[in-house]
């Protein structure tokens, strides 16, 4: 998964807790102590972000070793060493907080997104991630959507089309919104629009747009949509999308569901590290 600004990414992340440097550690520990210690899961769910929890480690010290035990996507059990990192007892302790946060973070989004996708089943609807991100980290939670089986949707304004309810009220209408995109824009490029009514959502049809989404309908109105778009455009429902929803999504025959939550509301999977004590030595 590599990313020209991780690096950079990590620096900062760094800096925000280390500054001019570890006050604890240093103070307590000696400089010339080297050992080993493991990340522990401290709860069941998919891991995610083990490159970067990796990366974090060695920029700190590049001499510090990381052997994980799984890789991104595979499921962990509570209790589980997950990776073992060792290398001078100084930087194991410096990186340790930063490395879990990745981990911890990303993993979150790893497990609810796989409990999502469980839920779809071979339904044949695909489940897609949002721009609604943390503002720096889109790049590792959109990775972890992936790492939970999830689809990412686009990455940011530059590589998509979704044309949104203000686009439509600025362009004056669906059908004008539509038009102008398709003149500015390469062949190449998909073009999505979000209708709110059966009247906005024929209108698209007329135009061809590859797909259309559908937010917060309710799932008659789902029924009726994808009757009237199969074969023209592919399908797409936000809004709401809920455990409980899912079911109802997924009657309804639609092609795709996107959920923020994923990434806005999906909380950690909680990780430790813990030195092994056998195996400190100078």
């Amino acid at each position: 998964m590599y990313n020209p600004w991780l690096e950079g990414l990590i620096k900062n992340a760094l800096e925000e807790d280390v500054g001019s440097g570890d006050l604890t550690s240093c103070g307590v520990v000696e400089a010339s102590l080297t050992g080993e210690g493991k990340i522990y899961a401290r709860e069941a769910g998919v891991v995610a972000g083990l490159e970067v929890a990796r990366k974090v480690f060695q920029v700190v010290d590049p001499g510090v070793q990381f052997t994980p035990y799984f890789k991104d996507g595979d499921r962990v059990e509570r209790g589980d060493s997950v990776a073992l990192v060792s290398g001078a007892l100084l930087s194991l302790l410096t990186a340790e907080r930063t490395a879990l946060n990745f981990l911890q973070r990303m993993s979150g989004i790893a497990s609810v997104t796989r409990e999502f996708c469980d839920l779809l089943g071979d339904s044949g609807v695909q489940l897609l991630d949002t721009r609604k991100t943390t503002p720096g980290l889109r790049f590792l939670e959109k990775y972890a959507v992936r790492a939970g089986g999830g689809r990412n949707h686009r990455f940011g304004l530059y590589d998509g089309v979704l044309i949104k309810e203000n686009h439509i009220v600025a362009a004056g209408g669906v059908k004008k919104a539509l038009q102008k995109v398709k003149g500015s824009v390469p062949v190449t490029v998909k073009i999505e629009i979000e209708v709110t009514s059966m009247e906005q959502l024929r209108e698209a049809l007329q135009e061809g747009p590859d797909i259309i989404m559908l937010d917060n309908w309710d799932v008659e109105k789902l029924e009726e949509a994808v009757r009237l778009a199969r074969g023209k455009a592919k399908l797409e429902v936000s809004g709401e999308v809920t455990r409980e929803r899912l079911k109802e999504i997924i009657s309804a025959g639609v092609d795709y569901v996107s959920s923020g939550y994923l990434t806005h509301t999906s909380g950690i999977l909680n990780f430790s590290f813990l030195l092994l004590k056998e195996n400190a030595k100078r």
